[in-house]
């Protein structure tokens, strides 16, 4: 999501999202590549469009969520209180992603939970100890997650 405003201009200011293409829509502005743009070179993009309807536009975008490619997002499924999909951060660890999806439910078997890597050439199943780093704080069940991995929290048998 970007923030664009238009000094002067309020109709012309608003939220847009970045489309999976990488482009952004906006009033005047249609299909413009904003993915691999700085949020300055963005401004200055719509800036020039916007000249072909109005005088010297003065434009500002803000980043106001990000979530990263498709190839680097983390994706949470199954007994995470809050399954989701995460921007990959540097150095994000297990610990990381569950603080984000506000930990286990009731009904998880944390111990049996895996990491589904496919950034490595191929397809790998890791099995991470997600109950005993959550609910008994062993640091030693936190691993590193890399960009693309899917956390699987499976339910347990009672």
């Amino acid at each position: 999501m970007v923030n664009i405003q238009v000094w002067r201009n309020p109709e012309l200011s608003m939220s847009v999202p970045v489309r999976p293409d990488g482009k952004l829509a906006s009033p005047l502005v249609e299909d413009l590549q904003a993915m691999g743009k700085s949020p300055t070179a963005l401004a200055r993009d719509i800036e020039q469009a916007l000249g072909k309807f109005i005088r010297d536009p003065v434009v500002t975008v803000i980043v106001t969520g990000f979530v990263g490619p498709y190839s680097e997002q983390i994706r949470v499924i199954g007994e995470a209180a809050k399954p989701q999909i995460l921007a990959y951060k540097q150095k994000m660890t297990v610990l990381d992603v569950m603080i984000a999806v506000g930990g286990l439910t009731d009904f998880a078997d944390g111990n049996r939970a895996s990491i589904l890597r496919t950034s490595e050439g191929g397809s790998k199943q890791y099995g991470v100890r997600l109950k005993d780093l959550v609910k008994k704080g062993d640091v030693s069940a936190n691993v590193e997650v890399k960009p693309g991995d899917v956390l699987i929290i499976p339910q347990s048998w009672f």
